[in-house]
């Protein structure tokens, strides 16, 4: 806790352990985001990296913080169709149009140019039996220094004591400085209501003590919550003390509070299908455009307590990872969400 009593909610994900099931994603879309107007919008998202994921191309979209300044910078405005998806399909066509199986689903949209959340699931890069990927979930990050907050001419957004960014619908103008500010472009426009909206950290949740849904329902046991200021929590070993979990484009200056485990990459196979020990597949300096030069000690350090465990010795690095029990992802926030008595409306 900071000197002025506020905390900060953080997330790891373990990239090692997420399977791209999107079961976050659905939990996170059900949950929030069924409304008029936000068909298109995805709050928490899994994408295929190396991709150009969802806003499509979102890492070279620009915004951030002025380096020189310390004030928000302004980059790209992602339009609806770079987010993609919320198609409309042809439902009525196939089940009832006495088409006899000739017509198939399909979106009501043009060919060209569509893209949508997880349009490049899967594709990755490098040439078989060299090829690669890894799958990368996205929240908003709850920044330290969140520029959407400072782009904001209306006031709209707030930073609370717990450390999440929030907005107030009822004063946002629809003017979207804030998603140009963003520079990881996880802020949507509705449309149909003419508000920007974002991941709101599970918060009527995290209030009652449920962990997000991002994390309670992740089946991999891949994602762990806390606060950051937490010595006994997971998060606060991975992020502080261990220093294996990293932010994302920690160069746009914002201090995200969404961290990530970097892959551990398999090494490359010759051209005689033995194994070259010295070259990993996913190449160090992608994941160093990523998560910054400390990436690789981050890696050096997994690999070093995996060795540790192959010897016979314990690593409680790795137990921690692994989660034995999954209530050890929660943090503080352990009750059970069926335990609630819903509040009347």
């Amino acid at each position: 806790m900071t000197a002025n009593g506020t905390r900060q909610v953080a997330w790891v994900f373990d990239l090692n352990k997420c399977i791209g099931c999107q079961t976050c994603s659905v939990a996170c879309k059900v949950l929030w985001t069924r409304d008029e107007g936000e068909k298109h919008e995805w709050w928490c998202s899994v994408n295929t990296m190396p991709g150009q994921g969802t806003p499509k191309d979102w890492e070279a979209m620009g915004g951030g913080v002025d380096a020189a300044t310390g004030k928000a910078k302004g980059g790209h405005q992602p339009t609806k169709g770079e987010f993609g998806g919320g198609w409309d399909f042809n439902y009525y066509e196939v089940f009832y149009g006495g088409t006899a199986g000739k017509a198939h689903l399909e979106p009501q949209a043009p060919r060209e140019n569509r893209w949508a959340m997880n349009w490049d699931e899967d594709q990755g890069a490098g040439e078989w039996p060299n090829s690669y990927f890894y799958y990368l979930p996205r929240i908003c990050n709850h920044c330290t220094n969140p520029t959407c907050l400072q782009a904001c001419p209306t006031g709209a957004l707030s930073k609370r004591d717990d450390g999440l960014v929030l907005r107030d619908e009822d004063v946002c103008m629809g003017d979207r400085f804030c998603m140009e500010a963003c520079p990881y472009k996880k802020i949507y426009f509705n449309y149909e209501r003419h508000v920007s909206q974002h991941c709101i950290g599970c918060f009527p949740r995290i209030e009652a003590g449920v962990a997000p849904a991002c994390v309670r329902q992740c089946p991999g046991r891949a994602v762990f919550v806390g606060y950051l200021d937490d010595e006994s929590s997971a998060v606060y070993k991975l992020v502080k003390s261990w220093k294996i979990a990293l932010p994302l484009h920690a160069e746009a200056g914002t201090g995200p509070n969404v961290f990530y485990v970097p892959p551990l990459s398999p090494y490359r196979l010759k051209d005689d299908f033995s194994i070259d020990y010295e070259t990993p597949r996913i190449p160090p300096e992608y994941l160093e455009s990523q998560f910054g030069p400390e990436v690789h000690t981050a890696l050096a350090t997994l690999r070093s307590e995996m060795a540790k465990v192959r010897e016979g010795g314990s690593s409680e690095m790795l137990k921690t990872l692994i989660a034995y029990k999954w209530q050890e992802l929660l943090g503080p926030f352990t009750t059970d969400p069926a335990s609630l008595t819903p509040a009347a409306s």
